[in-house]
């Protein structure tokens, strides 16, 4: 042990002086006189006890703080206590420093297990100190000395003892700082994590609309939505709401709830009857809805179950998807056959029309400026249609839109159901100085089976079996493909008449074709005096990125198609198109439709229409046309940018709500219904207005 080494060495330095010995206490003297004020000052500024005496102090001390109170450390009693030790705080550092390691024998051991400096250390009992892990282990045995027996060795004891005690101390000290030190580190490391923990959930708590949820909430008491709809839609979801719980409620055999549940369903069901917004609410809907959140929330109490509502909810939403996919087959239906229908009034002013003609005179039939028909210089436009009121509107704002009337000429042909109605209008409606002329289809004695593929598929079986018998349903719940195809347009040579147009008008070089669901808005003779570069077909291009080019239309999975087409080859549109009627002739153009046409008898290359062939056949022989010549989707796209439109020189209304029908765009139906003097006693008669 320390304190016995120290005895030791004193006794052999006793021995060495031999004759000497007397000198030995003149030093220990000194050593005491210079070491027993820096122990007394130290012992002072560390609030130790050195004797019983000041053990007893300390102990006083302690109880007037009050019993379970912990002592302070040495630093802690200098600052409160405000002591101000004699020697500098770098002074005392050395000190200590040089004392850390003298485990029991420091003077914080002494301090903790209240010893005296006159205790002496001789092994045994083990002594734990609170603030230094380190020396835990460490033993020692103390007694207590019952009498002193010599000077010498009490002054060598009492030199070991306070020469070690501050190195040890200041050892211990430094250990505790680092400890602290990662213990704070520790600290700060959890804060950091439990920040970032926070900060991740207030995050994720931004990305939920509570806004939304608090409107839309079927629990929620009050409703703060400014919607004009928000107590309609609340109602809907208590109905859900309630319709799952009606379900649970049978499940679990609850009665009681279940009759609760259906009579207030129903109650609600008459309240909210066909309303869309809360202005068309009963009177009673406020009643209904508190009565209902009241019956909901106590269902909610007896049968809410996570996995139980989840599979009713899920399953109403398969449902609901089900039949939101059959409406939407009825819808598409519906509209194929609004489409391919003739509105009453249309009908009844054809039919006024083809009366009133028959019983004209033969000499009152015809139209003036008939030497017009064939003048290469003239503007001439060919529009082939059944409709008297839609090809009145293309041939007026024509008119009205062109800067001299008289060299416009209009080149008309209809079927002859329509062809005394058409005569009719435009005998009776002139379209100015303008020369136009009316043809049947019928008569043009060229047109023939033998001589037109369609003609002579349309004959066919295979085609009478497709158009025709009951294989094809037509029923709400079928598809509208079969129908879309089978409109009465693909049938008609109205619509297949536009690749015979050199066969129709032989003298002429250049012409305008129009369809009878445009309006002009611009003049057009401008049109005539584009250079095509040696193409047949000008056209404005209607591909975007990835959509309306030939892979849309036609089968290239057909070797035939996929030998000759690029896929991603732009598409154009009819409805507007300039076409060189001699460079036709020289393109044999007739002669590429027939031939693609037969091939196509099994409807293998495309389905039926008149787009696909027209791309086929006039493949790298169109030109591009500026697009404000001609915009189009007025009859199917209702974000048509306004200024396009206005800025247009034609509009066009593909699609099925063409501008005649009630389903037409009330936004777009303007645009065509300005043409049309609706004062006419025709149109008052067949009870036709805007």
């Amino acid at each position: 042990m320390a304190l016995k080494r120290g005895l030791s060495i004193s006794g052999a330095n006793k021995n060495r002086s031999g004759g000497g010995g007397s000198s030995l206490p003149i030093l220990l003297v000194i050593f005491f006189c210079v070491l027993s004020p820096l122990i007394f000052f130290v012992g002072r500024g560390l609030n130790i006890t050195s004797s019983p005496a000041d053990q007893n102090n300390d102990n006083d001390n302690d109880n007037a703080v009050g019993s379970g109170k912990q002592q302070l450390d040495w630093r802690e009693r200098l600052a409160l206590q405000h002591v101000k030790p004699l020697f500098s705080k770098e002074v005392i550092d050395v000190i200590t420093s040089s004392t850390a390691d003298l485990g029991p024998l420091s003077l914080d051991s002494f301090r903790k297990n209240k010893l005296s400096a006159s205790w002496k250390v001789i092994g045994g009992e083990t002594l734990v100190d609170n603030k230094a892990a380190s020396e835990t282990n460490q033993t020692v045995t103390v007694v207590k000395q019952e009498a002193s027996k010599g000077k010498g060795d009490n002054i060598s004891e009492d030199n070991s003892q306070s020469g070690d005690t501050p190195a040890k101390l200041a050892r211990r000290q430094l250990r505790e700082k680092r400890r602290e030190k990662r213990v704070a580190e520790l600290l700060q490391q959890d804060d950091e994590a439990t920040a970032r923990l926070e900060n991740a959930a207030i995050e994720r708590s931004k990305l939920v609309d509570g806004a939304v949820l608090g409107k839309y909430s079927i629990w929620r008491k009050e409703m703060d939505s400014e919607n004009s709809d928000s107590t309609v839609r609340l109602m809907r979801d208590q109905m859900i709401m309630a319709r799952v719980y009606l379900s649970i409620a049978k499940m679990k055999n609850k009665h009681d709830l279940l009759l609760e549940l259906q009579t207030h369903l129903k109650g609600s069901q008459r309240a909210l009857g066909e309303s869309s917004a809360d202005s068309d609410l009963h009177p009673s809907a406020p009643g209904k809805l508190k009565a209902m959140g009241q019956v909901l929330s106590k269902a909610r109490e007896q049968l809410y179950d996570c996995k139980l509502v989840t599979g009713k909810l899920r399953a109403m939403l398969q449902t609901a998807d089900e039949q939101v996919r059959s409406l939407k087959k009825q819808s598409t239906f519906l509209s194929q056959l609004a489409a391919k229908t003739v509105p009453n009034g249309i009908h009844c002013l054809s039919m006024r029309l083809t009366i009133d003609y028959y019983l004209l005179p033969l000499e009152k039939r015809k139209f003036p400026r008939s030497e017009n028909l064939e003048n290469p210089n003239l503007y001439h436009y060919a529009l082939f249609s059944d409709n008297v009121l839609a090809a009145s509107v293309v041939v007026n704002s024509t008119i009205m839109n062109a800067k001299d009337s008289s060299k416009h000429v209009f080149h008309l042909v209809t079927d002859k159901l329509n062809f005394g109605a058409m005569n009719m209008w435009f005998l009776l409606n002139p379209p100015g100085k303008a020369t136009i002329h009316v043809e049947n289809v019928d008569e043009f004695k060229w047109l023939n089976s033998s001589y037109c593929p369609v003609l002579r598929q349309l004959e066919s079986a295979a085609m009478k079996e497709y158009y025709f018998k009951a294989n094809h349903p037509t029923s709400l719940t079928s598809g509208s493909s079969n129908l879309k195809y089978r409109n009465p347009k693909y049938l008609s040579m109205l619509n297949h008449l536009r690749f015979y147009l050199p066969q129709v008008y032989p003298k002429l070089d250049k012409i305008l074709f129009l369809d009878d669901d445009i309006v002009v808005q611009k003049d057009l003779t401008k049109l005539w005096s584009v250079d095509l570069n040696g193409k047949v077909n000008g056209a404005v291009e209607t591909c975007g990125e990835s959509f309306h080019r030939f892979d849309k239309y036609l089968n290239f999975s057909n070797p035939h198609i996929a030998r000759h087409f690029d896929p991603s080859a732009c598409g154009w549109a009819y409805g507007m198109n300039v076409f060189d009627l001699k460079v036709w002739k020289k393109k044999d153009i007739t002669g590429i439709y027939h031939k693609w046409q037969n091939m196509n008898e099994d409807r293998v290359l495309w389905k039926l229409g008149t787009l696909p062939p027209g791309l086929i056949t006039f493949y790298n022989l169109t030109y591009p046309l500026q697009k404000s010549w001609h915009v189009l989707g007025l009859g199917y796209n209702p974000s048509i940018d306004r200024s396009e439109i206005e800025n247009a020189a034609v509009v066009h209304y593909n699609g099925n709500m063409k501008p005649w029908l009630e389903l037409a765009m009330t936004k777009y139906r303007p645009y065509w219904t300005k043409y049309i003097k609706y004062d006419h006693p025709y149109l008052r008669n067949c009870n036709l207005s805007e």
